[in-house]
């Protein structure tokens, strides 16, 4: 479980529906994967996907995943400490 993940969909949500303390929007990994529970409509996916895709990526690196990407469409956050020197 990441309890931060579901924190901050909900703190998101909260935003456009007073509701959304009732959700079950939870982020959890299994293996080298991340997985999310989004809300149901469209729009919603969207809003709570702006609002958490900048870790995404970060946690992704963090458990040994990957993520497949074009130059420039994903921009990865990465606090200055876990900035990593490649050679």
């Amino acid at each position: 479980m990441l309890p931060g993940f579901g924190e901050a969909m909900r703190a998101v949500s909260l935003k456009y529906v007073p509701t959304a303390i009732l959700s079950r929007q939870v982020g959890v990994t299994r293996g080298a994967s991340l997985i999310l529970n989004l809300p149901g409509q469209p729009k919603a996916i969207k809003e709570t996907l702006d609002g958490i895709f900048a870790a995404a990526p970060y946690c992704i690196d963090l458990i040994g995943g990957r993520i497949s990407k074009r130059a420039g469409t994903i921009a990865v956050f990465r606090p200055k400490s876990a900035l990593r020197i490649r050679t």
